[in-house]
């Protein structure tokens, strides 16, 4: 038996890497107009930081990949980006400048839950974090910059769904509703809906498996529980956000499926073919207390995530290709092995132009490397051949037009740079 991936893991090979390279430099590209700066955190923390008293979503509950180190140290594989980022903002006194930190990251994340389509258990997440201050306008600008990522990607019908939990009290107060709602129909529900009464009833509302039951569907929103400070709040986040022309739609259901979001929460769709239902590609909201929580002041916070996955996989269905322009400039065919010292030469002084070029290292005869210079796409095939290189020459063939020209060496690059210019 063949050694295989590990279940609910892929690899991405040569022929479908440029698609993720695109997409990363994507993303650094249109947050960089928002003046966001990259960070870098480990893929393991300490499992306090994912596993706090105040977090009892599926996702930390069920799905981490915890383990214990060689000096049994409790250690957990992130799960999400947004606590290890809080972690190293804290760790690093971040806040220390008093400046709002506004920062993304990307990486894998590792989950224990059911593989499917778009679905894995190791994943790749790019996501967002503006910490430092509480304020609607911020949070306007955070819901904007997702909208406008996901439209700018050339995703069609890009909509945004934004809700609101409230502060503090207007969120223990819908709880509290909750759980009045629910405790008579405690029966009706799944085992975990059953627990997620007492503990944590924000969950049922998203439960994989009650989510089209009568009680679910009737239950309280947490616009109905606002107090006078978090609707005003909200109100002035819509407003910003209708100052800036962007499609959205008030949610009242929506939660998002983390314990540590308050006031504003939202998700990202776009009409996708072939997704259904499923359309939401990402999203995020505020959180006021994961700093706290984590040893640092008392600061606020706003972010998103989008699965890098679950984005390819859209971009494709609509037909979309941002891949660049990822064809060789030119290819060099050398007519004997003697040749690949000219040809060597050629290819250093090419690249070092910014020239993509390439060449054959197995052999192959003409008609081989002529084959493999179309198949790799080269806008042009450099010919070295014997009696050509005695007379300083090579055959250079636009593969577009198939017109062939005889060019001197030291005249190939100006001859390439100008035609490709032209």
């Amino acid at each position: 038996m063949g050694i295989n991936k590990v279940k609910g893991t892929y690899d991405v090979l040569p022929n479908e890497s440029h698609k993720w390279i695109m997409l990363e430099k994507k993303i650094r590209d249109i947050l960089s107009l928002y003046h966001m700066r990259e960070m870098r955190t480990p893929m393991m923390e300490y499992s306090n930081v994912f596993h706090r008293d105040s977090e009892g979503s599926d996702m930390v509950t069920k799905e981490t990949y915890d383990f214990v180190d060689r000096s049994n140290r409790a250690l957990t594989l992130r799960p999400e980006g947004t606590a290890g980022v809080i972690r190293a903002y804290v760790e690093n006194k971040l806040y220390a400048s008093q400046e709002l930190e506004k920062v993304f990251y990307i990486g894998p994340n590792f989950r224990y839950e059911r593989p499917q389509k778009g679905r894995y258990r190791q994943f790749y997440q790019f996501g967002v974090e503006a910490i430092g201050t509480v304020d609607p306008a911020l949070d306007a600008e955070i819901v904007i910059l997702a909208y406008d990522f996901i439209t700018r990607l050339g995703l069609k019908g890009v909509k945004v769904r934004v809700n609101t939990l409230g502060d503090e009290a207007s969120r223990s107060a819908y709880q509290e509703a909750l759980v009045k709602h629910f405790t008579p129909h405690k029966d009706e529900l799944c085992s975990d809906c059953k627990v997620r009464i007492d503990k944590n009833p924000l969950r049922i509302l998203d439960c994989k498996i009650d989510h089209k039951h009568q009680a679910v569907i009737d239950a309280p929103t947490p616009l109905d529980l606002l107090n006078e400070t978090s609707k005003a709040y909200f109100d002035e986040v819509i407003r910003y956000l209708d100052a800036a022309g962007i499609s959205y739609e008030i949610a009242p259901k929506l939660v998002r499926g983390l314990d540590y979001y308050s006031h504003t929460v939202f998700e990202i769709e776009a009409d996708i073919e072939g997704f259904g239902a499923q359309n939401v590609l990402g999203g995020g909201g505020r959180y006021q207390n994961l700093v706290k929580e984590l040893g640092g002041p008392d600061l606020g916070g706003i972010g998103f995530a989008f699965g890098m996955e679950r984005l390819l996989m859209a971009i494709e269905a609509s037909d979309i290709d941002f891949s660049s322009d990822l064809a060789l400039d030119c290819f060099v065919i050398t007519m004997t092995k003697d040749l690949r010292k000219i040809a060597t030469k050629l290819l250093y002084d090419l690249r070092a132009q910014d020239f993509v070029a390439d060449m054959n290292y197995t052999d192959k005869a003409f008609k081989g490397q002529f084959k493999q210079a179309l198949r790799l796409g080269a806008k042009y095939i450099v010919i070295l051949g014997e009696e050509e290189a005695k007379k300083g020459v090579a055959s250079i063939k636009d593969t577009k037009t198939e017109v062939q020209e005889e060019v001197k060496l030291e005249d190939i690059i100006l001859y390439l740079k100008h035609k490709l210019e032209s």
